[in-house]
């Protein structure tokens, strides 16, 4: 099992291409940097976790911005959406930024997608929460159509578009691979239908992951790969995740300063090199 890092990159921590250096120095294998484009003031409260809403939410980089730095110090760091938000941004900016992005790394891009939890959000990016989830299986059928021919065109309720030129096109063949994030019915259907892997919360149990992978299994999709994203240190948890067929386990990283930064990746590197 690999191991690598889940965060929020903001204007009040470490910077993105610092802490690209700094995972690849210690071994770790991806980054997974979280998305949020604003947060509504609404939302400030209630909020669904004791304490109200985490200052790291509301001060997001733009994970591809973010990610292209860390692009550019790093040669062999894996670049993943933890996740993108998909469904709050265009389709075919977004194919274009991802493609991008995948060229610049030479093919490192792991593009993790869902459809989020923060209704006001969405609903500023005119986003109707009650048809989200349709909403991304189109544009992840659109995506694929974008990334692997020459002239694509999409046709659906949500997303329509004639045909139409767009490079670059992906270094990774035929696509970057496309983690699904959640874990309702909805998600695992979508991951069946159309996910490369699966990105999952730290905070399901490891007996639950090994029931998804049955159902993957019986549907023929021995193939998806599993990401944990945010995963607890504790060795019972990890040695859980890795016996339900896990290929990568990331740790979250609290946002801070560089230097308090660097010593939180030393701690967790030790804990990764004791599971490795």
């Amino acid at each position: 099992m690999k191991f690598g890092i889940s965060t929020f990159v903001t204007d009040e921590g470490i910077r993105p291409d610092v802490l690209g250096a700094a995972l690849e120095e210690r071994g770790f294998d991806s980054l997974f940097l979280a998305e949020h484009s604003h947060i509504p003031t609404s939302r400030e409260s209630p909020y669904p976790a004791p304490g109200g809403l985490p200052e790291k939410y509301k001060r997001t980089l733009d994970p591809f911005v973010a990610l292209t730095a860390a692009a550019t110090a790093t040669s062999e760091l894996l670049l993943g959406t933890g996740i993108a938000l998909l469904i709050q941004r265009d389709v075919i900016h977004t194919a274009k930024e991802v493609a991008s992005l995948d060229l610049i790394s030479d093919g490192r891009v792991l593009f993790g997608v869902g459809v989020g939890w923060n209704r006001e959000e969405m609903a500023n990016h005119g986003t109707d929460p009650k048809t989200r989830g349709a909403l991304i299986d189109e544009q992840l059928a659109a995506l694929k159509e974008i990334w692997t021919k020459d002239e694509a065109e999409f046709h659906g309720k949500y997303v329509d578009f004639d045909p139409i030129f767009a490079w670059p096109k992906p270094v990774h063949k035929p696509h970057p691979p496309i983690y699904i994030g959640g874990e309702s019915e909805a998600a695992v259907q979508r991951l069946i239908k159309y996910g490369d892997g699966w990105l999952l919360r730290g905070n399901l149990h490891f007996d639950e992951a090994k029931k998804v992978r049955d159902r993957l299994n019986a549907a023929g999709r021995e193939d998806v790969q599993f990401a944990v994203f945010g995963g607890d240190t504790k060795a019972k948890v990890i040695d859980g995740f890795r016996d339900a067929g896990t290929e990568r386990y990331t740790f979250m990283l609290e946002t801070m300063p560089e230097a308090e930064t660097l010593k939180a990746l030393d701690e967790l590197a030790e804990v990764a090199a004791a599971h490795r």
